[in-house]
């Protein structure tokens, strides 16, 4: 590290790299006295901000300085604040501290055309440069989008930016086209702004703990660095791999009819997911499952008998909890009793609505409602039943005006899934079976990834949509990989269905081309099963079975992906990953999966073909082997069924890619 001096100011260098400036006119941190309201509906945040004051922290003084190791202290009047910088394995590492609990905006170098990517979980797009990003967990659905695509469809729909669309997982962490990462340790509501283009700006409502710069000659290298840092701890049990993962609800009878039917038309079914093994609840939103955690003994007679007779024959058996209870559900009035329920200010219980009915939040800072989580739902009611997986979903919802057992909800509503997730790790990881079993998330923060199994991503409309549907998937893998979140995948089909917005046999099959290609290969039934296209159904079945055989013989070479994503490296990756330079992305909606194969699904409706940008290196189509040479486009015919996917030439999996037939 080297501080240069010069104008009244200073910049600071790392191995010929620019860190950061400060001077008077631009100075690297400042103060600000900034308000910061949240109003939650439906677990939607709206959150309004105003800047009362910036404070910038003009004055400086170099407490220390050598090679290794920089102190440095900014001030302005009373505010002051210490920079301690270490070096070390082309990391640095800023601590931080302040004598006054305000926020700050730290303010780093940027240049016209660099590109920067992650941010957690956004779905609109991958570089994020000329945006600003929120950093505040929040539920990615909104009622207005849905409302204009079907009740008023006969405006056109335009499709929502960035900038309007929020996420369940946001995160404090972000990569450059330049090839460093810079993460934050904070936990509290923030912007990251991109939009100057020879700066960023990175404004906090409470001074983070700590910043890390890390730097690297390769994207791979700078995941791996970051990964040290907060390990991925994601996988999956070997026998997720063996085909696909039917979603199917409506008591164990019909489920152990479709899987039948599914497996006598030879297809490769590996589980089936059923969210609503503990009861079903019809709203006007359409059937959801009943908020109580045990079996629901009349759908689902005789469950653990009936779960092993699947699993005799491959196919495991999958649930679903989420970290709410029914209002007035055995359940909540047991948990209530115990004063294990958040609850409001006046010392009730806090109820959240979703949809039309209200439901009451575990207080996951009691030690006594993790306990029951864990020993009763988790391992009693699910896994000694015989479920081998299950989606934990939601944690998004943590109000900020609520009152914990411990703790404060505003500084801990973005870390609420990680908690969540951590909770559901412990359950299994402690379970006699743990090895066999998995759950899946939809919401995370920073350091989620070292808990969770498996991410997915959200809950997607049924069309082929860039702002909320089947392109959405894509941008949103890309940027968790960046972030740290290596292991990713969506629901078959997507999930929102409502008025004339529903899937078809297009739309399904050609998400399933898609997702034949990422580590978990599972449907969803969708919010209204009874009009959406299923796996099942006679019109799809055979493509469907051909997709599923073709990921289950992927089965090495995914389990290879995804030895790679424990070392912080993205399964499913942009197309300008592997070759370092991001001069070479030409398509966001097209993914390598892993070092050698190369996927281009078609997102858009009654598209008979597909343009390809295939990158450099040689490759052969994975359906029919004809040869390309890379680093050129091509226009490719895509018949439905027929994934567009392509493999690298005398790579370490050439002789298991050239076996593959659909």
């Amino acid at each position: 590290m080297h501080i240069s001096r010069a104008s009244g100011g200073i910049s600071v260098t790392y191995k010929d790299r620019l860190v950061f400036n400060h001077s008077k006119e631009m100075p690297f941190v400042s103060a600000l006295y900034w308000s910061v309201k949240q109003t939650s509906l439906h677990g939607t945040f709206k959150v309004n901000t105003k800047i009362k004051k910036v404070v910038p922290l003009t004055e400086f003084s170099i407490i220390s300085e050598d090679n290794k190791k920089i102190e440095l202290q900014f001030t302005n009047g009373n505010i002051s604040l210490v920079v301690q910088i270490t070096a070390q394995d082309d990391v640095l590492r800023f601590a931080l501290n302040t004598n006054e609990d305000i926020a700050y905006r730290f303010t780093f170098p940027s240049t016209k055309k660099e590109g920067f990517f992650g941010g957690g979980e956004q779905y609109r797009q991958l570089n994020l440069k000329g945006e600003k990003i929120v950093n505040f967990v929040s539920e990615h659905i909104k009622i207005k989008p849905i409302v204009q695509k079907t009740i008023f469809k006969f405006i056109p729909y335009k499709p929502k930016k960035n900038k309007d669309i929020a996420t369940y997982s946001p995160m404090t962490t972000f990569m450059s086209s330049e090839k460093y990462g810079i993460r934050f340790d904070v936990d509290v509501y923030a912007e990251s702004d991109f939009k100057n283009e020879d700066y960023s700006t990175f404004t906090f409502e409470k001074c983070p703990r700590s910043i890390s710069i890390f730097y690297g000659d390769s994207f791979k290298e700078v995941n791996m660095m970051m990964n040290k840092d907060i390990p991925n701890r994601e996988y999956l049990p070997e026998w997720a791999y063996d085909g696909m993962i039917i979603g199917v609800q409506g008591g164990i009878n019909r489920v152990v009819e479709k899987a039948n039917k599914m497996r006598d038309m030879g297809v490769a079914v590996c589980g089936v997911w059923c969210q609503d093994w503990c009861g079903k609840k019809v709203t006007a939103a359409g059937s959801q499952v009943y908020w109580n955690w045990s079996q629901d003994k009349k759908r689902y007679a005789n469950l653990k008998e009936e779960i092993a007779k699947l699993k005799e024959k491959g196919i495991r058996f999958l649930g679903y909890i989420n970290p709410y209870l029914v209002k007035d559900g055995p359940m909540y009035n047991d948990c209530k009793e115990r004063g294990y329920l958040v609850k409001n200010k006046k010392g009730d219980i806090y109820h959240i609505k979703s949809t039309t009915f209200y439901a009451a939040m575990m207080d996951l800072t009691n030690a006594g409602m993790i306990e029951y989580l864990q020993e009763k739902i988790i391992k009693e009611n699910m896994l000694d039943l015989g479920i081998d997986g299950y989606m934990a979903d939601f944690g998004e919802y943590l109000p900020v005006d609520c009152v914990l057992h411990n703790g404060n909800p505003k500084e801990l509503h973005n870390v609420w899934p990680t908690i969540w997730a951590k909770a559901n790790r412990e359950a299994i990881d402690s379970h006699k079976r743990s090895k066999e079993i998995f759950f899946f998330t939809r919401s995370g923060y920073n350091g989620v990834q070292e808990y969770t199994t498996m991410m997915w991503n959200g809950d997607q409309h049924t069309d082929f949509s860039v702002d909320y549907g089947m392109a959405c998937v894509m941008p949103a893998t890309f940027n968790l990989g960046f972030s740290g979140m290596s292991a990713a995948h969506s629901d078959i089909g997507g999930f929102i269905s409502f008025a004339s917005l529903k899937r078809d046999e297009e739309l399904f099959v050609r998400w399933m081309e898609m997702n034949t290609f990422s580590p978990l290969l599972r449907s969803h039934e969708t919010i209204r099963p009874e009009i959406n296209v299923q796996p099942y159904d006679d019109s799809i079945i055979e493509k469907v079975g051909k997709l599923a055989k073709l990921h289950k013989e992927l089965k090495p070479y995914i389990m290879h992906c995804m030895s790679d994503a424990n070392n912080g490296i993205p399964v499913m990756r942009p197309d300008f990953y592997n070759l370092n330079n991001f001069d070479y992305h030409k398509d966001l909606y097209s993914f390598m999966l892993g070092d050698e194969i190369y996927v281009a699904p078609v997102i858009e409706k009654g598209a008979k073909s597909r343009i390809v940008h295939l990158p450099k290196g040689e490759w052969k189509n994975l359906i029919n082997k004809q040869e390309y040479e890379g680093g050129k486009t091509y226009t490719v015919e895509a018949p439905i069924g027929t994934p567009l996917a392509f493999y690298l030439v005398n790579g370490r999996f050439t002789t298991l890619f050239e076996k593959i037939k659909l």
